[in-house]
């Protein structure tokens, strides 16, 4: 298995979109200490016989950025303060947010930020009220940035010249609200998650909305919160599927949908449809190249997985990441990196 990452030359270090990573691992990373071993990566409902997968996950929590080891050890970790958006590059450095507007790439092996782009003083924005909630690097080397506050997207090149930007449809604007995670399709559209206005909506190049869904409410009352005991339609992330649906983390909606192009519900789990599992705010969401979802749970308290795979044909759970204790209640993002060869783990 070959795990291709989108290309990005922010930093010197040149790397090209046939840039692969192998599946094994040039050295064995020892376990850091022996306690590490003991933690759980499954809760109580998924017993050991009835697992299959174990993962290398990337996620930031209360100890900062950190990379979790199958075992359960920890295999890096760096002090960050709070994120909304991840991604691994090719040469294997981080890109992650610093602040409240700054796009960052982090070299692992020395823990330093080798580039940046504020959007809180470039672009124009000086002296405006800006946040960043999505970025992800792209095919042509650039880098695309959602800014909230600003209501539009930019594409910056290496050199933080922006090359490209649309105006978003914000239908209650705030700089902390306007976007959640952001995601460029093969089209070269983007579809956007828009926090506050409770929808998923597709741009093309020229900004024009070519396809939008309004999460639904399911008969139900908001209610303020950020625990599962809220509730509203304030989604987090929306991915098109290869089969042309879009799946949706619904937020504070406590549930994960597929949708389909003429706005039907194909697929769907609610707060309380997991044995033992209690769905509290949905955010990230991964597809493996098995076709499993992982699921990200934050907010969910004690006792609750942050992260969740489940099989969707069959909603089963076959594997989960409960480190409550070690990564707290804000794990908002983070990623599986099973089969990339990263150097700075050695």
């Amino acid at each position: 298995m070959i795990l291709n990452l989108p290309v990005w030359t922010g930093s010197s270090q040149t790397t090209t979109a046939a840039l692969q990573f192998p599946t094994t691992r040039r050295a064995f990373l020892p376990v850091i200490a022996a306690t590490l071993i003991g933690f759980a990566m499954q809760t109580s409902p998924v017993s050991a016989e009835e697992t299959t997968a174990q993962h290398r996950v990337l996620l930031h929590g209360k100890k900062g950025l950190v990379v979790v080891e199958p075992d359960g050890s920890i295999g890096w970790q760096m002090d960050w303060g709070g994120i909304h958006d991840l991604h691994l590059l090719p040469n294997g450095h981080i890109l992650t947010r610093q602040g409240p507007a700054t796009v960052v790439e982090i070299d692992p092996s020395t823990k330093s930020v080798v580039w940046s782009y504020d959007c809180g003083k470039q672009g124009g924005n000086a002296g405006k009220r800006i946040e960043v909630h999505a970025f992800e690097p792209l095919p042509n080397g650039n880098l695309m940035i959602a800014e909230s506050g600003a209501q539009r997207l930019i594409e910056v090149d290496r050199d933080g010249n922006i090359v490209h930007q649309i105006a978003l449809q914000v239908e209650k604007p705030n700089a902390h609200t306007d976007t959640r995670l952001v995601r460029r399709l093969d089209s070269g559209n983007y579809l956007v998650a828009h926090e506050a206005d409770g929808k998923a909506r597709e741009y093309n190049r020229d900004g024009d909305v070519v396809w939008e869904y309004e999460v639904p409410m399911f008969g139900k009352q908001s209610a303020r919160g950020h625990g599962p005991e809220a509730f509203g339609n304030r989604l987090f992330a929306a991915l098109r599927m290869d089969n042309g649906n879009t799946l949706i983390a619904s937020g504070n909606g406590h549930s994960v949908l597929e949708v389909t192009p003429d706005k039907k519900i194909a697929w769907e789990i609610h707060q309380n449809d997991l044995p033992g599992i209690r769905l509290a705010w949905v955010t990230t969401l991964q597809i493996l190249e098995n076709g499993n979802y992982v699921i990200g749970n934050c907010h969910a308290g004690p006792g609750q997985p942050i992260l969740i795979e489940l099989e969707p044909s069959t909603k089963k759970v076959v594997w989960q990441l409960d480190r409550f204790k070690d990564f707290g209640n804000d794990v908002s993002n983070s990623l599986i990196i099973d089969d990339v060869e990263l150097d700075w783990l050695n």
